[in-house]
Parts: structure tokens; sequence; C-alpha cells
């Protein structure tokens, strides 16, 4: 039993009106993920200025592997979570401690293979940085576990715990960096130190807020895992795509060009992930929201929730495709502004990933994750190869050619999978004046609220 005071996770039936609570977690949430930009900004800017790009590069060489390990081996577990606890808040207790007790010996095995493939990978870096990427990798059960906490805080529609989560890695990041800057120990080996360990503070917050919804120890249950894999194998394929589909540009770049034209591309491209912002606070709010629902309510959410995102992502866009060569040369340093282009092709890139990803949703939702498996494995499939073709002749432009590519082709066998697989009309993706209001009310609901008499 838990040694926590058990919390009843919200259903889908709450009495509260829904299209307005929705607005204001995602408005909420916005704001959140605005406060985690500028710390990561932060960050971003004081390595690239203190590192230049070949230590920028290096640093990317060899943080880049314990997030990336743990999200490419959840198997599904984190999606499971949210859609179980759910539809099943009865059986809350057990799931929790199963999903955490598959996330630490997924997370302990991937790193033990990863750090075999590592040597290989680097080839070009120096053994001692071989080294260090494979010590960081001990980090990749907590990464594991983390992802787990955070779809279990939001399944609780705790979704202000899961933004201080995420706003509390870049902050002791920060304070890392800073304090080994003022010691004048600032260099890629350190800068790595730094944003590895503030993992673990990140941790310890997650645990203790998930202790509260009934976490409060290890619950061996086979019948547990087996209904978390159940749904989780058939999602597993969505987590493993949409990671690849955002970093395995900066897995090949690592290993096909050198340190400083990495250290380059991986500025530019966290200058245009910045824009994922509002996509990211709408999918952490739609899906818990969306299930449940009927497949009519569930279409008609996402398709409002992709008109909307996408719009104020492109118009935010458009600032920062004309502004980017000031933006890389005051904000970065002039060794970066040459890269404007490659910022302009992210951008639109990420615009549509966007729209994908929360397209995506619906079908999570409705409980056909393999559908989505199905569609964004062709279109991902588009982009391996090119990057193949591409980086060597092309440099990080054929890196950035090759993702803008395969985004389109996941967005457009995305939007026909629901005519062809719900059996329903796509949404329209074209913003309507009820959009316009609901984007109103959501700005309006970061107002404080009056207390009730």
């Amino acid at each position: 039993m838990s040694l926590a005071p058990a919390k009843i996770m919200p259903t889908p039936e709450a009495g509260v009106p829904r299209v307005r609570k929705g607005s204001r977690a995602v408005a909420h949430s916005i704001l959140s993920k605005i406060v985690i930009l500028g710390l990561q900004a932060s960050t971003g800017i004081l390595t690239a200025r203190m590192l230049l790009p070949h230590g920028r590069g290096e640093l990317a060489a060899m943080g880049l592997w314990p997030l990336l390990v743990a999200s490419l081996t959840t198997l599904g577990i984190p999606s499971s979570l949210i859609y179980h606890l759910r539809k099943l808040p009865e059986q809350r207790e057990r799931l929790i401690a199963n999903g955490f007790l598959m996330a630490t010996l997924l997370g302990s095995l991937a790193a033990i293979v990863a750090s075999f493939g590592l040597p290989f990978w680097l080839h070009q870096y120096p053994l001692s940085m071989i080294h260090a990427a494979q010590w960081f990798l001990l980090t990749v059960p907590i990464c594991s576990m983390t992802l787990v906490g955070r779809a279990v805080l939001e399944a609780a529609d705790e979704f202000s715990a899961s933004n201080a989560i995420q706003m509390l890695t870049p902050f002791a990041t920060l304070l890392g960096l800073l304090a080994f800057l003022a010691a004048h120990k600032l260099n890629p080996y350190t800068a790595a130190i730094a944003y590895i360990l503030a993992s673990i503070p990140t941790f310890i917050l997650m645990l203790g807020r998930v202790r509260r919804l009934g976490f409060g120890g290890w619950q061996f249950s086979p019948s547990s895992m087996k209904l978390l894999l159940g749904y989780g194998i058939r999602s597993y394929g969505i987590d493993v795509l949409g990671t690849l589909a955002l970093q395995v540009d900066q897995v090949l770049v690592v290993s096909m060009l050198s340190p400083s034209a990495m250290g380059t591309y991986v500025v530019v491209l966290s200058l245009s992930r910045m824009l994922n912002l509002f996509q990211n606070s709408v999918v952490m709010v739609l899906f818990p929201k969306a299930t449940g629902r009927s497949q009519e309510d569930i279409v008609a959410l996402t398709g409002r929730s992709a008109r909307i995102s996408s719009l104020i992502t492109a118009a935010c866009g458009l600032f920062v495709c004309v502004a980017g060569p000031v933006l890389l040369r005051i904000l970065y340093g002039k060794e970066y502004a040459t890269a404007a282009g490659v910022l302009r092709i992210l951008v639109l890139e990420v615009i549509l990933s966007g729209a994908t990803f929360v397209l995506a949703q619906a079908f999570l939702a409705v409980g056909r994750p393999g559908v989505v498996t199905i569609l964004q494995a062709i279109g991902l499939s588009l982009s391996i190869p090119m990057m193949l073709w591409l980086i060597p002749r092309y440099g990080i432009y054929g890196a950035a050619i090759s993702l803008l590519t395969s985004t389109v082709a996941r967005l457009l066998f995305i939007y026909s999978g629901f005519r062809i697989f719900l059996k329903t009309s796509p949404p329209q993706l074209m913003p309507n004046g009820n959009d316009l209001k609901l984007l109103l009310h959501a700005a309006l609901s970061l107002r404080p609220e009056r207390a009730a008499c």
C-alpha cells in the first residue's frame, strides 16, 4: 500500500467547463515554458560565447546521450501511464509503481548497451571525451524515471508540477555553468558536467511530487506490467520516432562533421526549437484532456489546438526568420551569424513538425497509437537516407533540408490518416474567428483570479 495520502485521479467527466479549463491549463503551460526557454537560452548563449563553435560541438558530443537514450528506450511506458491512469484510476498505485520499475530496468540496460556503441559513434573525438560521455550514461535511469514521473503528474492534471520539474533542469544547469565560470574552470568537460548533473535535483523534485499521488514504494505486478506494455508497445514507435525526428540530425552531424560544424548546428537548432514552446504546451494538456471523449470531440479539440498553436508559432517564426542574422550575432556571437540560412529552414520545419505532433494526439486519445507509429515511420524513413546523402555534401544545410522534407511527408501522412483510419474528415487547419476568441480567452486567463466570496 502507498505510504502517501491518496489523491483521486481526475476523470474526463469533471464538472468544470472543459474548453475554458483546458485553455487555462495551456496558457499557464505556455507561461511556464517561456521561463524555461529563457533559462535554456541563457545556458545556450553562455556556452556558445565562452566555448565558441568547436568547444560547443564537443559539449554536444558528450552531453547528447543520456536523455536521448532514455527517450529511445521507454517502450511507450509514459504514454501508456497517461492513458491507463485516466481510464483506470482505481489501479493507480500498482500502475505507477510498475511504471517506475520498468523505467529503471529499461534505463539501466539501455545505458550499458549505449556505452559500447559510443566509441564507434564518436570516433573522431578524443578518447577522454568518449570516456566522459560513457560515464554520463549513468544518469540514463534517472532520465527514464523522470519521464515516467512527468507522465504520472500530467495524467493527474498536475501540469504545474510537471512544468516545475522541466523548469528546474535548465535552472540547475545555469547555476552549475555560472559556478564553473566564476571559478575560471568553464570548458567543454565541466559544462557537460553541469548539464548532466542537473538531472539529479529534477529527479528528487519529481519523486516528491509523485509520492503525493499515491506512489510510496515498489509493487511488482506482472498484470500491471502487461497492461502498460500492451498499450505502450503500440505507442512506443511514436516515442522513438518523435525522439528521432528531433535528434537524429544531431546524432548524424556529430558523427559525420567536425566539432565546429556540430557546434554551429546545435546553436541554430536550439534557437529554432524555442518555437516548439506552443505546440509542446498544447500537447502536454491535449492528450490527457482528450482521452475518454468521443471521437468527434477528440478530432474537434485536436483541430482547434493545431490551428491555434500553429498560428502563434508561425507569427513568432516569421520574426525569427527576418531577424535571424542579427539574433545570432547579438546573442551567440559573430561566429554563428553565417548560419542564418540554416536557421530559416529549421524554423519552417519547427512550424510544420509542431502541427504534426499536435494532430498525432488524436490517434493516441482514441486508442490507435499504432496508426501514428506507422505513419510517422514512413515519413521519418525519408530523413535518414537523405541525411546520409546530403550531410557529407552540404554540411549543416543538408541536415536542415533533410529534416524539412521528412516533416512535410509526416504531416501529409498524419493528415490523410484521419480519413483512412478514423473514417472521419480531417480537422481544418486554417484558423477561424472562434479560434481567435479562444486564444484571447487563454491570454486573459493568465490574469490572477479574484478570490471567491
